[in-house]
């Protein structure tokens, strides 16, 4: 469920921004503060409430799963992001694009196939000189 979230709140969030900064004339570091006012634009700020469950859900997974496996799990968003990019932004996708987001769902594929949850050695394990060290660290 926590892979779900992060793999959904981050397309939502992004699909979000971009949505309300579409509707906003370019901005530039020039004026910074156009980019505060475009923080408070009603697109923009629930892109950024979605990002804030992303990035909690992304926190959450990463305290019971490595990274070898929470950040290839949630590439699937890239899937999202091409079909809401495609119907809701109505952008053009090119085949080239939809042939990458395949290739990334193949190798999501690949790495759920995997352990979540490499077992690390315990502390007293890394106390040199122990025989038992060298052999859990193998």
């Amino acid at each position: 469920m926590i892979l779900g979230l992060v793999s959904l709140c981050a397309p939502l969030g992004d699909t979000c921004l971009s949505r309300g900064m579409t509707t906003l004339p370019p901005i530039t570091l020039a004026h910074p503060f156009s980019l505060i006012a475009a923080v408070f634009t009603p697109w923009i700020a629930l892109g950024i409430a979605m990002l804030f469950g992303f990035f909690a859900s992304y926190l959450t997974a990463l305290s019971w799963a490595d990274l070898t496996y929470v950040l290839p799990a949630t590439a699937f968003g890239n899937v999202i992001v091409a079909l809401f990019a495609r119907f809701f932004l109505h952008e053009a996708v090119s085949w080239q694009r939809w042939f990458g987001v395949v290739l990334i769902t193949v190798g999501v594929g690949f790495v759920a196939q995997g352990p979540s949850f490499t077992e690390r050695p315990t502390p007293a394990a890394l106390v040199e000189g122990e025989p038992q060290a060298e052999e859990q660290l193998l």
